[in-house]
C-alpha cells in the first residue's frame, strides 16, 4: 500500500523556518519562506523544487501539463469523502468571498479556521483522525452570514433557495450525531452505515461483501482490484456500481484530466512514457479495470524516464473495506544524486529477502523488478494535498508485485521542508529521557529518518508473499494497518543489521538507535497528540505505530528491554537493550507475515485491537498538556508552487516557469475557481 507517514514536529536548532542552505544552481536561498500559515492544529507549509529551473524546456513542459491534471481532481476527492462537501464548501467560500458585514468578530475569525479546515481535510471530517470538525460558530450566526449574501453571488444547488440549501446541510455541518465519522473502524458495527465516504449508497456491509464475493474467483492468479474505481448504490432493490470514468460518475472532471494526459503524452520524454499515459487515459475513458492493470505494469516498469507522476484512484485507506480508492496525484522528477542511496538497497533487494526473520514458506524465491529513487515533488494533488506522504510504494495489487515488480520512492524535498520548518521547537527537549537520545537525534535522526522510509517503501511493502489461494482483502478493515505494521517493522529489523553499515547506508553499528528510540517515543506516546481526549485511534498508521510500541513494550516486560519511566512527574520512554529490541521487532514481523501470508483475519483482529486501538487516558492528558506548553501544531499541510506557461508570439511554449509567492487562501480559492466542474452533489 502507498505509505502515507506524516511527520511529527521533532527537531532541534534555529527557530527562523527558513532556508539555512546558501544559494546554489536551483536551491533555496535563506529567504525562503517555509511557513505558510496556522491554524487550529494545523500548520501550511511550502516546499522548494529544487533543480526544477535546470531541466530541459521538453521536461518542464511535461511536469506543467502533468500537473494540471493533477490539480483537475480536486473536486473528486471532496465529493468522495461526503456526497455534501462540495455543496458545504462552495457556500462557505461563497461567503468568504462576498460576505461585507463585520469581519472582526470572533465568529467571523471561527468561520475562517472552519474554512480552512475544510480545505485541509478535503471536507467537513478530519483528514487524519476521521471525527467530523464541528464549527466553533453558532448555527445561528451561519444562517446570518449566507442570507447576508446576495443570492446571485453564492453556489446554490440547482437553483436552490439559501432555506433549501441551509435545510439540507445545517444538519450535517452542526449536528454531531449526524455523520459524525468519515470511515468508521469500530468493531462490530456495519462499517457501511455508519462510514461518511460517498463511496455507498443505500446498502449495507453485508450487501457489499455479498456483491463482490460473488464476482471473485477464487483461483484467478491475477484478479482485478474490484469495486476500485465505483460507487456501490441500490435502486429498485437491485445493487449496481456507477463507475467513476468518462461519461460515468465525476465525468466533467474527468475529461479535463484526460486532455491535459492528452498534452502530456504528446511531449512525453520517451515512447515507454508517452504509452503508459495513453494507457490511464484509455482507463479513465472505459474504467476497465483491466486496463488499469495494464497501465500499473507499463507504470511500473518504466524506470527511465526522469519525470514520473500518480494520477488516479489508487489508495483504499478510506474506504471502510479497503476497496474504494480515492482520488489522488503527484508529479514528481528523480533526485539522481540522493537516488544512489535507493538504488543501493535496490540492487540488495534478494539479501534481505532471504535474511527476513519470517517464516520460509512467506518468503519469495526471487525478488522482482524492485525499482527505487528518490524523487523531488512538482505538485501535490489531490489525497496527496494538502497534506502529503514522503515515501510511496505501488502498484498495489499483489500479483502485480509479485509478477513484475514494484516501483518505491522517497520525497526529498517534502522531507526537508519539514526538517527545515521544524528547528528550534524543543520537542525533543521535552520528550526524550535524557541528553543521550537527544545527541543520537541530532546526529542520526535525518538520516535513520530517511532511510526508515526508504526501507519501508523500496523494500518492506514488497517483501513477503500470499500463499496460494489466499484473498488478498482477507483482512478486511485491518488489512491497512498491518500492512503498515509490516513494512514498518521491515524497516525497524534491518536498520539494526550490520549489512547497513557495510553498505555505506550508516556511519556506524550506533547510529540505527535514533530511529529506534523516535519510533518507540512517537508510536506510544506523542503521536497521541493527534487524538481528541476519549477516543480511540482510528487511522490506519496510527494503529501500525501504536501496535508495534505497545506490544515491544508488552512483550518485552521480562527481560526489560523497554519501559515507560516517570521523573518530574512526567513520562519517559527508556531503551535498555537496543539489540533485544530489534530481536522483539523481528518476532513480530514474522508474526505478521504470518497473519497477512495465510489471511488470518481472528489473529490480525486481535493484534490491532489489543495493541494498535486503545489508549492510555491518564497518558494521553499528560502528552497532551506537555505538548500544548510547546505550541506546535501536530499536523503540516502544504501549498504547491505555480507553474505558468510562457510563450511566444506563435504560441510556441518557450519556458515555464516556477514562482512560491501564493499564500494557502488564495491557492484554496483559485483552486475552486479554476478546477470545479463537478455538480455540487453526485
Amino acid at each position: 500500500m502507498l505509505s502515507t507517514f506524516f511527520l511529527m514536529a521533532a527537531c532541534s536548532g534555529d527557530k527562523s523556518g527558513t532556508a539555512s542552505q546558501s544559494a546554489g544552481p536551483d536551491l533555496p536561498d535563506s529567504t525562503f519562506q517555509y511557513k505558510v500559515d496556522r491554524f487550529a492544529d494545523v500548520e501550511i507549509l511550502r516546499y522548494y523544487v529544487p533543480g526544477f529551473k535546470d531541466l530541459p524546456l521538453a521536461q518542464k513542459e511535461l511536469i506543467y501539463y502533468l500537473s494540471q491534471a493533477a490539480l483537475e481532481g480536486r473536486d473528486i476527492l471532496f465529493d468522495q469523502n461526503n456526497r455534501y462537501n462540495l455543496t458545504i464548501r462552495r457556500v462557505c467560500e461563497g461567503v468568504y468571498e462576498n460576505y461585507m458585514g463585520d469581519k472582526s468578530s470572533e465568529d467571523w475569525k471561527n468561520f475562517e479556521t472552519y474554512l480552512k479546515q475544510i480545505w485541509m481535510a478535503n471536507g467537513i471530517h478530519h483528514h487524519y483522525s476521521e471525527d467530523k470538525i464541528l464549527p466553533k460558530f453558532s448555527k445561528e450566526y451561519f444562517v446570518s452570514i449566507v442570507k447576508g449574501v446576495d443570492p446571485g453571488r453564492m453556489p446554490f444547488r440547482d437553483g436552490m433557495a439559501a432555506d433549501e440549501t441551509l435545510n439540507e446541510i445545517l444538519p450535517v455541518m452542526f449536528d454531531p450525531k449526524v455523520m459524525p465519522k468519515r470511515m468508521n473502524q469500530a468493531a462490530g458495527a456495519d462499517l457501511i452505515a455508519s462510514s461518511a465516504v460517498n463511496f455507498y449508497e443505500g446498502v449495507t456491509q453485508k450487501e457489499v461483501e455479498d456483491f463482490y464475493n460473488a464476482m471473485k474467483d477464487p483461483n484467478d492468479q491475477t484478479p482485478i482490484s474490484y469495486g476500485l474505481n465505483s460507487k456501490v448504490v441500490k435502486k429498485d432493490g437491485v445493487i449496481t456500481e456507477q463507475v467513476w470514468k468518462l461519461g460515468g460518475m465525476y465525468d466533467k472532471a474527468i475529461a479535463r484530466i484526460i486532455g491535459w494526459l492528452e498534452k502530456a503524452a504528446a511531449v512525453a520524454e520517451n515512447e515507454q512514457q508517452k504509452e503508459v499515459i495513453n494507457t490511464l487515459i484509455d482507463y479513465y475513458k472505459t474504467g476497465d479495470l483491466k486496463t488499469f492493470d495494464e497501465y500499473s505494469i507499463k507504470w511500473v516498469n518504466d524506470t527511465v524516464s526522469r519525470v514520473d507522476f500518480i494520477n488516479g484512484f489508487i489508495e483504499s485507506y478510506t474506504d471502510p473495506l479497503g476497496m474504494k480508492a480515492t482520488w489522488e496525484a503527484m508529479v514528481n522528477f528523480k533526485s539522481e544524486e540522493a537516488s544512489k542511496r535507493t538504488q543501493l538497497i535496490s540492487d540488495n533487494a534478494q539479501w534481505f529477502e532471504d535474511n527476513s526473520p519470517i517464516d520460509d514458506r512467506f518468503k519469495k524465491e526471487q525478488v522482482k523488478g524492485v525499482s527505487a529513487k528518490v524523487i523531488t515533488a512538482a505538485i501535490l494533488g489531490g489525497d496527496c494535498y494538502p497534506a502529503t506522504p514522503i515515501g510511496i510504494n505501488l502498484p498495489n495489487a499483489n500479483w502485480i508485485r509479485r509478477d513484475h515488480g514494484s516501483k518505491s520512492v522517497t520525497i526529498d524535498n517534502i522531507t526537508s521542508a519539514y526538517d527545515m520548518a521544524a528547528q528550534g521547537s524543543g520537542f525533543n527537549e521535552e520528550f526524550m529521557w535524557s541528553e543521550a537520545e537527544q545527541e543520537l537525534s541530532r546526529q542520526y535522526g535525518s538520516l535513520t529518518d530517511n532511510l526508515h522510509t526508504d526501507l519501508h517503501e523500496c523494500l518492506g511493502h514488497g517483501s513477503g508473499k500470499l500463499l496460494p489461494g489466499v484473498d488478498g482483502d482477507a483482512l478486511k478493515a485491518y488489512g491497512s494497518p498491518l500492512e503498515e505494521a509490516r513494512a514498518d517493522l521491515f524497516a525497524l529489523y534491518y536498520l539494526g543489521d550490520a549489512k547497513l553499515v557495510e553498505l555505506g547506508l550508516l556511519p556506524n553499528a550506533e547510529a540505527y538507535k535514533a530511529e529506534y528510540y523516535k519510533y518507540i517515543m512517537n508510536g506510544a506516546m506523542t503521536q497521541l497528540t493527534r487524538i481528541e481526549p476519549g477516543k480511540d485511534i482510528e487511522q490506519a498508521h496510527m494503529r501500525n505505530r501504536a501496535l508495534i510500541s505497545n506490544w515491544v513494550l508488552d512483550k518485552g516486560k521480562a527481560e526489560n528491554v523497554v519501559e515507560m519511566k516517570q521523573r518530574d512527574g512526567k513520562t519517559y520512554i527508556v531503551v535498555n537493550d537496543y539489540e533485544k529490541l530489534r530481536g522483539l521487532f523481528g518476532q513480530l514481523l514474522a508474526e505478521v507475515q504470518r497473519i497477512k501470508s495465510e489471511g488470518d483475519y481472528e489473529a490480525g483482529k486481535a493484534l490491532v485491537e489489543s495493541y494498535g486501538v486503545k489508549v492510555n487516558q491518564a497518558l494521553h492528558k499528560e502528552i497532551l498538556e506537555r505538548y500544548a506548553k510547546l505550541n506546535l501544531a501536530p499536523y503540516k499541510g502544504f501549498v504547491n508552487p505555480v507553474y505558468k506557461l510562457v510563450t511566444d508570439e506563435n504560441g510556441k511554449v518557450t519556458d515555464v516557469t516556477i514562482s512560491y509567492n501564493e499564500n494557502y487562501v488564495d491557492q484554496q480559492l483559485r483552486y475552486s475557481r479554476q478546477y470545479s466542474v463537478l455538480p455540487l452533489k453526485n
